[in-house]
């Protein structure tokens, strides 16, 4: 509800080129204890005014040299970009095409000249609250938009931890992993950036690529953490870790989820349909899958463990090639050699302080 104080607190602007009607329509305002009264006789000066004082209501006469009063609603409708202006008219016009033309410019009610002093404070007053309550909405608005942002933020980065956190809960499920899902991860993000991924979906990579082994929690000890070769059964038991990773993450509305459970299910197909779990072939991989597939083999290829020795930089660039249009896409392969400094310079940020002890390869 606006108080009798807010609304005499109002800023008011007459603009009309006559001096004695700016007077009469000044003196019935300060009568009725309105204080806050501005005033122009020159149109031209009508925008300028009303940018400098925001006023809370327009007191507008149509028929004006320079400028008329159609011309400045027109200029106020402008700076308002389609706002509600708070206008009310001026003028001896009483026909009906007059006053609906002025309805169509933006008015919002009309004052007919000579004044009755009553109705026009009843006007004012009226057309005043009005704007006082669509401010108020306004800002009840803005505030609301501010606190749904907050929320927002607040799910987003609650979103983010769990993600970190089981990501985390997999590094030390899986031996120690060393820096191996922090590289992949930027591996992942940068390739997407590089096959045409929007900065939104290149984000959404880099935040679910860290779980593509999640179903790993899933293995047993034994299988998971065998120094030696798998038997062809704990071959079958880890290979699960795949369909195990995806029914951890589903059902889930979340985009990291979702897009995270898409990469735990197929980053082990294969191009040419030979991997697993379900022997998808070619497009029928999910991007983010043979995206992950690669960037995984590269940083395990190039990573020491305890079973095998680092490849070289050329080794692994031979494998991948060899591996174009049978393991890989053949189109990713090509966008990763372009990307290739920039792949080499996150392997170089990310090195591990520590022998990277997990299983990678055994999957490769």
């Amino acid at each position: 509800m606006i108080s009798d104080e807010q609304l005499l607190k109002a800023k008011i602007l007459v603009v009309d080129d006559q001096e004695l009607s700016v007077r009469l329509i000044s003196s019935i305002l300060k009568k009725a204890a309105f204080v806050n009264i501005f005033s122009t006789t020159d149109s031209r000066q009508a925008s300028k005014l009303y940018q400098e004082i925001h006023p809370d209501l327009v007191v507008l006469d149509l028929n004006m040299p320079h400028l008329t009063g159609f011309d400045v609603m027109e200029q106020l409708k402008a700076l308002e970009g389609g706002s509600y202006v708070p206008i009310i008219v001026l003028s001896n016009e009483e026909s009906q095409e007059a006053r609906f033309q002025a309805l169509q410019s933006g008015a919002k009610d009309f004052l007919n000249k000579p004044y009755d002093p009553v109705e026009v404070i009843i006007r004012i007053r009226n057309l005043i609250e009005v704007r006082m309550l669509q401010n108020e909405i306004k800002d009840q608005n803005k505030q609301l938009e501010t606190k749904v942002k907050v929320r927002t933020r607040e799910l987003y980065d609650t979103q983010l931890d769990v993600i970190q956190r089981l990501a985390r809960a997999v590094e030390y499920r899986d031996s120690e992993t060393g820096l191996h899902i922090v590289r992949m991860s930027y591996y992942c993000a940068t390739l997407a950036d590089k096959v045409g991924f929007g900065a939104g979906e290149s984000d959404i990579m880099l935040t679910a690529s860290p779980l593509h082994d999640v179903g790993k929690i899933g293995i047993p000890d034994r299988i998971l953490r065998k120094a030696g070769p798998l038997t062809a059964e704990e071959w079958l038991i880890m290979k699960s870790h795949t369909t195990i990773g995806a029914e951890m993450l589903s059902g889930s509305s979340s985009k990291y989820l979702i897009m995270a459970r898409e990469i735990a299910l197929t980053h082990h197909e294969k191009w040419d349909g030979s991997g697993y779990p379900q022997g998808l072939k070619g497009e029928n991989i999910p991007i983010s899958g043979r995206i992950c597939g690669l960037c995984d083999v590269y940083d395990a290829l190039m990573t020491k463990r305890p079973y095998k020795r680092a490849w070289t930089k050329e080794e692994t660039l031979a494998e991948i090639k060899k591996g174009k249009g049978t393991h890989f896409d053949p189109n990713l392969v090509d966008c990763f050699f372009s990307v290739l400094p920039e792949i080499e310079r996150i392997k170089d940020d990310y090195q591990d302080s520590q022998t990277d002890n997990n299983l990678e390869s055994k999957e490769k």
